[in-house]
């Protein structure tokens, strides 16, 4: 291999951001698929004291504070509040050592072909001149006067608070440990890659149970499309107009929600003594809202219609009860052609999806 090996950088991400910058990046058409952060997540270390909470923030951004025992580096904090910020208030951070740790480092062969150079090395306990120039001679550089604590270094700290912005990128590349951008507030107290991980593993498990996740709903936001644009739209009269109104529309993608009351005809049968919405009805809505979703993109939609031709990967999840509000997510799965539409549709109520289908529908002109 040409070059610096891997175990003598400095620990920082510069290398890396220098290799994006030349190569550039290529942005994609597909959004990101983030994780919202809903509710709080934590999680503790009563021995260390670390502790690493995540609370709901429309962005991403890490708030990161040490405490370590030195007069040197005491306690400090450093946030990022804006991933722009990255490339230039954080990558550059370089990781840091103390003296007291490089001996046992040493001994068991973790930092091989390292030097003075490679990090921030901080000596604040003063040692025996005898074992500090044993260590000088092992690292290869001058001998230093052991009398003289402080930061031994040829280049000088780029920022006060350099070692806890490197903190903070230690966490940055253990969250991408989970494989999904997130948005949320990270707050990190005296952080680590142990803590790091085990929050990592905690995420992954919190994504894996809600990997679909339902879609923001803001009653006091205005709709996208109200009732009587949805009645200009679609042929449906009660009691089969199953979508109250549209919070989201775009090219790929609806929300609709539908409120269910104790006044819906079908619970008179369905059942008098335990009212619950009918599984084909939860169906008929999603394909509504996919309706929806299809003659958006087309001129004059009051003309046009859509019919099922197929249903396939139904699944029930949980009861739809009087009092539920009704949440329709509805993705086309392929661009229309031929007049011919897939979709994939879920409904949540709350965060929980209580049922989902993919199916096929056809646009057809009316007469």
């Amino acid at each position: 291999v040409n070059g610096p090996e891997f175990p003598i950088l400095d620990g920082s991400a510069s290398m890396y951001v220098d290799k994006i910058n030349e190569i550039g990046i290529e942005e994609q058409n597909a959004p990101k698929d983030y994780y919202i952060i809903r509710h709080k997540i934590e999680i503790k270390d009563e021995e260390s004291g670390s502790c690493i909470t995540i609370l709901p923030d429309e962005g991403f951004s890490l708030t990161t504070m040490c405490s370590f025992e030195s007069k040197f580096i005491n306690s400090q904090f450093a946030t990022l509040d804006d991933m722009d910020a990255y490339a230039t208030e954080i990558a550059p951070a370089r990781t840091f050592v103390f003296v007291r740790d490089i001996e046992p480092l040493l001994k068991a062969n973790l930092i091989k072909g390292g030097d003075m150079d490679n990090a921030i090395v901080i000596y604040e306990r003063q040692t025996t001149q005898e074992r500090l120039d044993q260590l000088a001679d092992f690292l290869k550089v001058p001998r230093l006067d052991a009398t003289k604590l402080g930061y031994i270094q040829h280049k000088p700290l780029v920022w006060e608070n350099e070692c806890t912005r490197h903190k903070l990128l230690d966490i940055i590349g253990d969250m991408a440990l989970i494989g999904r951008p997130i948005k949320g507030r990270i707050i990190a107290t005296r952080p680590g890659h142990t803590i790091n991980n085990k929050f990592a593993r905690l995420m992954r498990c919190e994504i894996r149970k809600h990997e679909i996740q339902a879609p923001i709903y803001d009653c006091n936001e205005p709709p996208v499309m109200d009732v009587n644009r949805i009645r200009e739209l679609l042929p449906h009269r009660y009691p089969m107009q199953l979508v109250d109104k549209v919070i989201s529309l775009g090219a790929n993608s609806i929300v609709g929600v539908k409120n269910v009351t104790s006044n819906e005809p079908f619970f008179t049968g369905h059942f008098p003594q335990e009212p619950v919405m009918p599984g084909v009805l939860q169906i008929e809505a999603m394909a509504q809202c996919g309706g929806l979703l299809v003659l958006n993109t087309l001129e004059e939609p009051e003309r046009w219609s859509t019919y099922f031709m197929r249903i396939d990967d139904v699944k029930f999840r949980q009861k739809v009860v009087p009092g539920d509000t009704l949440l329709f997510k509805v993705d086309l799965l392929a661009p229309v052609r031929h007049g011919i539409s897939s979709m994939k549709g879920y409904v949540f109520v709350g965060d929980k999806v209580v049922s989902e289908a993919t199916f096929t529908a056809q646009i057809v002109k009316n007469k």
